[in-house]
């Protein structure tokens, strides 16, 4: 069976693959984020999931890497990474309050013995309820939103902001399982 690689430290992406059943390695790619860009967030996403997956492959070419970046969009182009402090957290989420914002996870997965490669990203919308300045401070207080984009996280108490979405639920906590099935299948991985 093909090895499966997971270029990520994210706990939430490993979860999500171990609760598939999956048996993967994990490989940190040593990427700076920070300097990538691209013309458009989905493409800036792809771009950085692409550039930690080749890091990957290069250096272990015997399997199937995949890697992923998520970030959140509030309009067409203000992106809102991890927040570096408690009061950039405050303030994402109360921007975030009673309104709409896209989560975009870019993706690449690679199999350099095979020389193939999918890039591709998946959107979904998240609508926040309306929240007071003292239920996102109380938020933030529990430290759950210092290491996620855009300042929550949907699969835990983050899940109480959130009136609604519109499309993939496991996009939303930083990898679209649905899409990414499919694609490694294109890989000879049949996961169902």
């Amino acid at each position: 069976m093909t090895e499966l690689i997971l270029a990520s430290g994210s706990p939430r992406r490993k979860e999500m693959l171990t609760a598939l059943g999956v048996d993967f390695e994990v490989v940190l790619p040593m990427v700076d984020e920070t300097k990538i860009e691209g013309e458009t967030p989905a493409k800036k996403a792809e771009l950085a999931a692409d550039t930690k997956a080749r890091w990957v492959a290069e250096r272990c070419p015997h399997g199937v890497v995949i890697a992923a970046d998520t970030i959140v969009v509030r309009t067409a182009c203000e992106v809102l990474g991890k927040p570096q402090g408690a009061r950039e957290a405050v303030d994402m989420l109360l921007s975030l309050s009673g309104d709409s914002h896209h989560v975009i996870t870019g993706a690449s997965v690679i199999s350099p013995s095979k020389h193939q490669k999918c890039v591709f990203h998946v959107s979904t919308k998240v609508v926040f309820r309306s929240l007071s300045k003292g239920e996102v401070e109380r938020y933030v207080a529990t430290g759950e939103p210092m290491d996620k984009a855009g300042a929550y996280g949907i699969q835990g108490r983050g899940a109480l902001l959130v009136k609604r979405i519109e499309g993939c639920y496991f996009n939303v906590v930083g990898l679209p399982l649905p899409r990414l099935g499919e694609v490694l299948q294109d890989f000879g991985i049949i996961l169902l």
